[in-house]
C-alpha cells in the first residue's frame, strides 16, 4: 500500500510548515507529515522550508539570522490570511510533542543545502532520541554528505536521497551512501526507476504529486509512498483503488 505523506502538513488547505496544517493533516487521516528544519541564529530547530521568511511569514531576511524569540513571534499564514490558529513557526520539538498523541511518520527534510548549519543532525538525531523516535522518522535532505553524517552518527535512522535532477540509477546511488530510499522530484521518475529501486529493497517516495492522475498512476505502480500537498485527495484515490 502505497502511503500518503502530507507534504509540509496539509499545505493545501492551511499555511505550510504550521501545527495548523499538520493537524489538518491528521485529521482527514494521512499516514505521515513532511516538514523542513533549519537552525536559528542561537541553534533552535525552527520548522520552516525557505531560508528566507518573506514567501511564508511577515518577518523579512535569513531564519539563520534570528534568534527563536523573535521568530516565535511571526506569523507564517501569509497565503491563508484567514487562518488565525495555530499559524506560527513551531519547532521540532514541539513537532514531535504533538505526535506523541498520535502514530503519524515524520520525514525531516534537513534544510542545509544553502548553509551548512553545522551540528543540525546531531540536534535532529538528540530528539529523536529523546522521544524515541527512531522508528517514526525518515531522514532526507539535497545535501547527501548531512545523509552520510547522519548514518555515521545513527545506523539505526533510515535516510533518504532528495534530489530534483535526473540521476542515473538512482538505487545504486542511494546504496553506495547507504540510504534507505530515494525521495525524487516527479519529473525523474519513469517506471524502470520504481521497479528497480523496489526489487533492490529500496523505498521510492515521489515529490510533490499533487495531480489525480499521477497519484493514480505511483500508487499503481507500487510506490512506496507519495508526498502530496492534498493528503485527503490521494488518500480518496487509494480507497478507490482498494475498492476496484
Amino acid at each position: 500500500m502505497t502511503a500518503i505523506f502530507a507534504h509540509r502538513g496539509f499545505s493545501a488547505a492551511a499555511p505550510e510548515n504550521t501545527m495548523s496544517a499538520f493537524k489538518a493533516a491528521e485529521r482527514v487521516g494521512a499516514d505521515g507529515i513532511e516538514l523542513d528544519v533549519q537552525l536559528t541564529k542561537d541553534g533552535r530547530l525552527v520548522v520552516i522550508h525557505d531560508e528566507k521568511l518573506e514567501r511564508t511569514t511577515n518577518g523579512r531576511g535569513f531564519v539563520k539570522d534570528w534568534e527563536w524569540k523573535d521568530l516565535a513571534r511571526l506569523q507564517a499564514n501569509r497565503k491563508f490570511p484567514n487562518v488565525t490558529v495555530d499559524i506560527g513557526l513551531p519547532l521540532l520539538e514541539d513537532v514531535f510533542e504533538w505526535m506523541t498523541g498520535n502514530a503519524l511518520i515524520c520525514n525531516v527534510e534537513l534544510k542545509n543545502n544553502e548553509f551548512d548549519y553545522e551540528g543540525i543532525e546531531e540536534k535532529v538525531l538528540a530528539l529523536i532520541r529523546q522521544f524515541n523516535y527512531e522508528e517514526r522518522v525518515i531522514i532526507s535532505s539535497f545535501n547527501h554528505y548531512s545523509l552520510t553524517r547522519m548514518r555515521q552518527i545513527a545506523p539505526d535512522i533510515e535516510t533518504a536521497v532528495l534530489y530534483s535532477s535526473h540521476l542515473y540509477m538512482p538505487w545504486k546511488y542511494a546504496e553506495a551512501i547507504r540510504a534507505q530510499a530515494i525521495h525524487p522530484n516527479i519529473r525523474t521518475v519513469k517506471d524502470g526507476i520504481i521497479e528497480e529501486t523496489l526489487n533492490a529493497g529500496l523505498s521510492i517516495r515521489p515529490y510533490t504529486v499533487n495531480k489525480t492522475k499521477q497519484m493514480k498512476r505511483f500508487m499503481e505502480k507500487g510506490c512506496s509512498a507519495i508526498f502530496t500537498d492534498d493528503p485527503q485527495t490521494a488518500l480518496a484515490i487509494r480507497q478507490g483503488l482498494r475498492n476496484q
